[in-house]
């Protein structure tokens, strides 16, 4: 059975349509337009290095900020993916996992755990990455937060050292891309919680 999610949002700010697969069997690869290049840049890396089929496109209204159209991708992104995970049966739940990009070290711990929470302790050096729009690295707490409330799991995102933004942010979107490729790798048969439910 497929491990699929689909989710569409219409705002007065943002139209949205993401959709996500979760083994890769039925969306081949990741196709992401969001109108900006480097916010595309680090979803691409989220859905390839989780090893996850990928869509996402999203109209915003850029003319005023790139705000709403990051964290309302990763509102529709956390709860397609909350869709994809269906009732959690068999998955590992439990990740965590450093990851490099040059001088920069992410670290990165969750749990499909039902229980949104965003621990972030991510500074960056305070330049705007250069872009056509630049993109503002704050916004990157925004959209962390809106995906583990939006696919309801508990996400610890730690810098450990870095200096170059680019690097710190791209690490951080790697950092979770694997360790939720192994959170919800199958490895039985049972909801792995106590309760019997996640």
């Amino acid at each position: 059975m497929a491990r699929t999610g689909c989710r569409e949002r219409t705002t007065k700010e943002t139209t949205i349509v993401v959709e996500v697969d979760l083994d890769g069997e039925t969306i081949d690869g990741v196709l992401t337009s969001t109108g900006i290049p480097f916010f595309d840049h680090m979803l691409d890396q989220l859905g390839g290095h989780g090893g996850f089929g990928l869509r996402v496109s999203c109209n915003g209204d850029l003319a005023i900020d790139a705000h709403h159209t990051v964290e309302d991708v990763g509102i529709a992104l956390g709860e397609a993916f909350a869709d994809a995970l269906g009732g959690k049966a068999g998955v590992r739940r439990f990740a965590s996992i450093r990851v490099p990009l040059d001088e920069a070290l992410i670290d990165v711990a969750l749990d499909l755990s039902g229980r949104p929470y965003l621990h972030y302790e991510v500074e960056f050096p305070g330049e705007k990455i250069l872009g056509d729009p630049p993109f503002d690295p704050q916004l990157m707490e925004e959209f962390w937060r809106a995906f583990s409330v939006a696919a309801r799991i508990t996400l610890h995102l730690t810098s450990v050292r870095g200096r170059n933004t680019h690097h710190i942010v791209e690490a951080s979107f790697k950092g979770v891309a694997r360790a939720l490729r192994d959170a919800v790798r199958v490895e039985g048969g049972g909801v792995p919680s106590t309760k019997g439910s996640l």
